[in-house]
């Protein structure tokens, strides 16, 4: 199996401080940032930071969905690693200072792809897909905290 990965990056016009709570912030905040590729979200523990866990569905295609259970934890300041107890995917959110009243936000995601042609396909569409997922949860995220 071959670890396949995503990432997505931006810029976000808010102070550090004031990003990270948003970023943690599953019960109020995320939903706000979910994409139309999410559905069935609902918080069964927790809501902020480590200790949360949530559900949810991710759409990456009609045809491919995902039924993920969260687990979040918070191995470093300003990092929320995102693990899903029905696969491999894990996700880390780490947020940093960028400058003058911004923040530097990075999501990445990884899990083990398939093998054989299906593997071939998932590690070279799949990242390109969940990019643009994370891309507009990054846009929304820097409209939410901005207003």
């Amino acid at each position: 199996m071959a670890r396949v990965r995503a990432i997505a990056e931006r810029t976000i016009g808010a102070p550090v401080d004031v990003v990270r709570q948003a970023v943690a912030d599953y019960a109020d905040i995320r939903p706000i940032l979910l994409t139309e590729h999410f559905s069935e979200y609902l918080v069964r523990a927790g809501g902020i930071g480590a200790g949360t866990t949530v559900h949810w569905k991710l759409a990456a295609t009609s045809k491919r969905v995902r039924d993920c259970l969260i687990e979040v934890t918070e191995p470093a300041e300003g990092q929320l690693v995102e693990r899903d107890a029905n696969s491999t995917m894990v996700t880390t959110w780490t947020v940093k200072p960028s400058g003058a009243g911004t923040s530097s936000v990075s999501v990445e995601t990884t899990w083990d792809g398939a093998t054989g042609i299906g593997g071939f396909f998932e590690r070279t569409f799949a990242p390109g897909g969940l990019r643009r997922i994370y891309d507009g949860m990054l846009a929304r995220l820097d409209a939410s905290v901005r207003s």
